[in-house]
């Protein structure tokens, strides 16, 4: 029983991809913390679940502006990992990096219009109450 060696190359695409989703995963947990004084308790409201204890939720507003700056650090650092240019996909994995690297970035696009909604909802949202 031989086994073929796992390329550093291949390790280092994969690596790189999980980078990438796991800052995209940061950003938008990040970016729903920070809007949980007007996001969550109006999509609570919308589902049905209500009660006093909503009021707790603005617990994180002083905390607001550092959770945005995580937010918008981490979509930063995942969007310079997933369009940088591939340097390490090797000859036989070529396909392979041409089929998820477009998909990332779909992601990632994603992720950004997600997160940007989530972060400028405050501003927008007294213009409706």
């Amino acid at each position: 029983m031989q086994t073929e060696p796992v390329s550093v190359k291949s390790n280092a695409a994969l690596t790189r991809r999980n980078q990438g989703l796991g800052w995209m995963t940061l950003a938008v947990a990040s970016a729903l913390l920070a809007s949980t004084c007007c996001v969550l308790p109006l999509v609570l409201v919308l589902a049905g679940i209500t009660g006093a204890w909503m009021v707790h939720l603005s617990v994180l507003k002083p905390a607001t502006p550092y959770l945005v700056a995580a937010a918008v650090g981490a979509l930063g650092w995942a969007g310079y990992l997933v369009f940088r240019p591939v340097q390490a996909c090797s000859m036989e994995e070529d396909a392979a990096c041409a089929v998820t690297r477009p998909l990332m970035r779909r992601l990632f696009v994603g992720c950004a219009v997600f997160i940007a909604a989530l972060l400028l909802f405050p501003l927008i949202a007294p213009v409706f109450y």
